[in-house]
């Protein structure tokens, strides 16, 4: 399988988080994508490329402006209200919650912080918009050589893209790249796209961005939000809404589910998928359901992770595959070149 990898993934380097309550060092780290790298390496798994060059208006299919120029010039602002700000990075602390406004653009770097993100988990540094941004190419770049004939590639970069939305950051993402891919399908003629997100938790970037569109299925399979992050979106009553009623499918499942459970709703999703007649598939492709993970909850085992691909390969898509969350980061790279290989040996 072609691999786009993201050299510059490195440059976003969060030092601390906040969770539960109390500043801690950050589960989303550059080992995560430096072991799935080595692991892919050692299985010679196959080639693995960079990003080609990505113009500005790829990422405004899917994002704001206002919230891309945000993005690009953060760090500057940041350092440039205090020079020590150099030395730490930026975190939100102000929210336009309900009834509140956020039409308005306001002035202060604080509130601006605020209103283009949702947590206060996803540290802004110094190379964020460098890493989304090549990241943001790589799934692209994935996309256009599933176009061009690829089976199916590989979007090898972090920071992870799922929870971004059209104008926000959270759940460590800052660009939505399985969203990127899926438009990028879409933008080259393909007529409907499903994105299959299989990370512990809810993609609510990615539904946001598509649910009112009958062009782009979602589906996702992950633990339920009445208990786990990101908590105010994931419910399976969220079917869509307008002109994209019923191409949106949450499979939420208990705490705890191990893999028949959670293969049986994958199952569920992949019919879904079908009934919808994509043309091509992107796969969120989170690992965090595995049982070691430090912030999740599922008891998936790596073995599983081989069957997870084989059933993946046997919709019959053309795939982009888009690396997202994993943070058990000894077996990250297997967990994930696992996935990959068994689609592998599925697909032929």
């Amino acid at each position: 399988m072609l691999t786009i990898y993201n050299d510059r993934h490195a440059l976003h380097q969060g030092r601390f988080e906040m969770f539960r309550g109390e500043l801690v060092p950050c589960f989303e780290v550059p080992a995560r994508a430096d072991f799935v790298l080595r692991e892919l390496q050692l299985r010679g798994l196959g080639a693995i490329e960079g990003p080609q060059e990505l113009p500005a208006v790829a990422i405004a299919r899917i994002h704001s402006q206002r919230y891309l120029d945000f993005l690009a010039g953060a760090w500057q602002e940041w350092v440039a209200l205090d020079p020590a700000n150099a030395n730490r990075d930026a975190l939100p602390s102000y929210w336009p919650i309900r009834s509140f406004r956020s039409d308005v653009l306001p002035a202060s770097f604080s509130a601006r912080m605020g209103l283009f993100s949702f947590d206060a988990g996803s540290p802004l540094t110094a190379g964020t918009w460098a890493a989304a941004r090549a990241g943001a190419a790589c799934a692209i770049t994935a996309a256009r050589k599933v176009l061009q004939g690829e089976r199916a590639a590989f979007a090898l970069t972090r920071p992870p893209g799922h929870h971004a939305g059209m104008d926000f950051f959270g759940g460590y993402c800052f660009l939505n790249n399985a969203a990127l891919a899926a438009q990028a399908l879409r933008d080259a003629g393909l007529e409907r796209v499903a994105v299959l997100d299989v990370d512990y938790h809810h993609g609510n970037g990615t539904q946001s961005i598509f649910y009112q569109r009958a062009d782009v299925f979602f589906a996702s399979v992950h633990c339920d939000p009445h208990t786990e992050y990101p908590y105010f979106l994931g419910y399976a009553d969220e079917r869509g809404a307008g002109a994209g009623e019923g191409c949106n499918l949450n499979l939420p499942l208990a705490r705890g589910s191990g893999f028949p459970r959670w293969r049986t709703a994958l199952a569920q999703a992949l019919r879904a998928i079908a009934d919808f007649r994509a043309d091509a598939l992107v796969v969120s492709l989170g690992v965090d359901t595995f049982e070691g993970d430090p912030i999740s909850g599922f008891g998936l085992r790596s073995a599983d992770y081989l069957a997870i691909g084989e059933d993946i390969a046997a919709a019959g898509l053309p795939t982009v595959f888009v690396f997202e969350g994993g943070y058990a980061v000894a077996e990250v790279g297997i967990n994930t070149v696992n996935v990959l290989e068994g689609f592998g040996q599925r697909a032929g």
